[in-house]
C-alpha cells in the first residue's frame, strides 16, 4: 500500500489555525496518517489546498517526499 504524504518536512503547527504550516494537516491527521486507508488519505489531501487558502496560510516550499 502506498503511503503518499503531503509532508514537505516543515513540521510546525500554526497556533491560530491548528494546521501545519508545511502541509495543512491537523495534528490528529498527522498522527493517524499511516493508519488511514488510502482513500481517506486521498480525501484529506484533496482538501489541503483549499484549507490552506481558507486559513490564510501560504504553503512553505519544501521537497515532497513519500514516507
Amino acid at each position: 500500500m502506498s503511503k503518499d504524504t503531503p509532508c514537505v518536512a516543515v513540521c510546525m503547527i500554526d497556533p491560530k489555525t491548528k494546521l501545519c504550516f508545511g502541509c495543512g494537516r491537523t495534528l490528529p491527521e498527522i498522527a493517524r496518517w499511516h493508519a488511514m486507508e488510502s482513500a481517506e488519505r486521498l480525501a484529506v489531501m484533496a482538501l489541503l489546498p483549499t484549507r490552506m487558502v481558507d486559513a490564510g496560510l501560504q504553503p512553505i516550499a519544501g521537497s515532497s517526499k513519500r514516507a
